[in-house]
């Protein structure tokens, strides 16, 4: 049966080639379309011959998946294959709806997590709150399951019965709810800092995204702000078209935004503003981080370069490559670069190096030798390499080993699940005070659960340690060891007093998201966002403002941190780890 498959598979392979060649699929012309079918023939040939000799039976999806995946590799980071399977996914990632109970799950144990409700959706109004256990959907037991399989099972069309089972406090009970379609807030809160001060906190674009923010700076204007602060920081991108119908909002009509230019020529186009600005003349500050992406770099890269308004933060992601869905065989689909976008100065801000990339996959060092330089509206010199470099460089604190450490394996969570249960007359922000009995709860339960953890110190020299020993070198020097270990090693309570500042803080806005959902959270957090306080600065000092949009200034260093380990917590409906559903 084997041999007859294989031979099946032979003569299928050869009258796909016959046939691509009596098209002009495979028509050798040049030196290039000979290599593309001397190469589609070396795959074919290898295929055929594993599926025919290989000693085990193989996987012709997994198999074939795994090559796919490992050619689109050597091309750039964003063009993907997407399987029947996640085609719902990629769905999700550029419209922000589907169908489901309007929360986000996590693992963590016997049973997935729900780790944040999203406000007014099926899970809410049901009563389910973060901190819950979902041990079974419609009557069947999760135990075990993965929360990317949980999240399936949650999803469904909208209208559509569901049944979830909770456990809380050890106690199961069942909510019944319909599934609806559920659009994440793209513009997730807004509101007045001050007297004078206007922000809008924008964390993703999806389709008619730009509705939501103009919807929200018209209703600033109410409020007759001076300035208006736009947080795009950890904003990811998505769709081009929305970034220029946000620039628009502060730019009138005319306004070239970006070009985009590939090999398709016919596909290249200008993008320009074409209609009347909410607002032309406010001053405005535009934050970014790392994490804020493609169409957010677009926004922030256009506002610069037409001197609109301040960028204040750290230089973006640096992605600046154009994709489309074009539709395969068997319901999949490729998402591929296309073309790249050009902002008013001219710059591309894509990385032009990915050789040294962050961790988190963002612009690294580039060399000075890559680097173009190029003009604002103003005169202004920017540049190019891969991202927008703020005019006002303010740097995050990196989070100390032991308030990472706490955040990540969900203490922060816990115990403001544990806080909200025990504290449920909590009415508005201002009844909130975290008080010194707080901490010391939350450091009787870090007792009480034997937390522990080493710093990055301790585990370099207990490696460093180890070598010695292997090298012989350890009894020879081992009093100066010991003595290394005895002043580097950490006290858990004098690291939690020391600390103390940055812990409260992640436990303030935990909590407060309990009460108070991810806008309140956000609310609460702007009170000591420093990047936000240098933009009000900024904005607060005409004469500044005015003399760096002109280029009587240079931009502007504020903080020292490591720009390589700096971190920020922006909330959004993406940002935390789990699945939507």
């Amino acid at each position: 049966m084997k041999k007859i498959r294989s031979r099946r598979l032979t003569i299928f392979i050869s009258l796909f080639i016959l046939a691509g060649i009596s098209t002009g699929f495979l028509v050798i012309q040049d030196t290039r379309d000979f290599r593309i079918a001397k190469n589609l023939d070396i795959f074919f040939s290898l295929f055929r011959e594993l599926n025919t000799f290989y000693v085990d039976e193989i996987d012709p999806d997994k198999i074939v998946q795994t090559g796919i995946d490992n050619m689109l590799r050597t091309l750039d980071p964003y063009t993907v294959y997407y399987p029947e399977s996640d085609v719902d996914e990629f769905a999700i990632l550029t419209t922000g709806k589907y169908g489901g109970i309007g929360s986000l799950v996590r693992g963590g144990g016997e049973f997935v997590v729900i780790s944040e409700v999203y406000k007014g959706f099926p899970a809410d109004l049901a009563g389910i709150k973060a901190g819950d256990l979902i041990t079974k959907v419609d009557g069947v037991s999760l135990k075990g399951i993965a929360s990317d399989k949980v999240s399936d099972k949650l999803k469904g069309n909208p209208g559509t019965d569901i049944t979830v089972t909770i456990s809380r406090d050890g106690k199961e009970t069942d909510f019944k709810m319909k599934r609806e379609k559920i659009a994440i807030p793209p513009v997730p809160y807004y509101g007045m800092i001050d007297s004078k001060t206007g922000y809008i906190r924008f964390s993703s674009f999806t389709q008619d995204c730009y509705e939501d923010v103009r919807n929200a700076f018209l209703e600033l204007k109410k409020y007759n702000p001076k300035q208006i602060i736009l947080d795009l920081r950890s904003n990811p991108g998505g769709v081009l078209t929305e970034a220029v119908e946000v620039v628009n909002l502060f730019v009138g009509p005319g306004n070239s935004v970006v070009s985009t230019k590939g090999k398709v020529k016919q596909y290249d186009e200008d993008f320009k503003t074409t209609k009347a600005a909410v607002d032309e003349k406010i001053p405005l500050a535009v934050l970014i981080n790392r994490g804020s992406a493609s169409a957010s770099e677009i926004v922030a890269g256009a506002i610069q370069d037409l001197d609109r308004g301040v960028i204040v933060g750290q230089r973006s992601y640096g992605k600046g490559l154009v994709q489309v869905t074009r539709p395969l065989s068997y319901n999949t689909q490729l998402k591929v670069t296309t073309a790249k976008y050009y902002i008013p100065s001219g710059r591309c801000v894509q990385a032009l190096d990915f050789s040294h990339p962050n961790e988190d996959g963002s612009v690294g060092y580039i060399p000075d030798s890559l680097i173009t330089e190029f003009k604002t509206r103003n005169g202004r010199t920017v540049k190019d390499g891969g991202g927008i470099t703020p005019d006002i460089e303010s740097l995050p604190e990196p989070l100390s080993q032991i308030a990472a450490e706490l955040y990540v394996r969900y203490y922060i969570f816990d115990f403001a699940t544990q806080y909200y249960r025990t504290h449920p007359d909590i009415k508005s922000p201002s009844d909130f005070v975290f008080t010194d009995q707080d901490y010391s709860s939350f450091q009787n339960m870090l007792t009480a659960r034997k937390f522990s953890y080493k710093t990055v110190t301790e585990a370099s020299l207990n490696e460093l340690i180890d070598n010695a020993r292997k090298e012989k070198y350890y009894d020879l020097h081992k009093d100066l060891f010991m003595q290394l270990q005895k002043d580097l090693s950490h006290s858990l309570d004098q690291d939690l007093n020391l600390f103390r500042p940055e812990i409260t803080e992640l436990l303030e806005e935990e909590i407060i998201s309990r009460y108070f959902y991810d806008d309140g959270a956000i609310a609460w957090g702007l009170k000591k966002d420093e990047q936000v306080t240098r933009a009000i600065e900024i904005l607060g000092n005409p004469s500044k403002y005015s003399s760096l949009l002109n280029g009587k200034s240079s931009a502007v260093f504020i903080s020292s941190s490591n720009e390589g380990s700096g971190t920020i917590r922006i909330r959004n409906s993406g940002s935390e780890p789990g699945e939507s559903v």
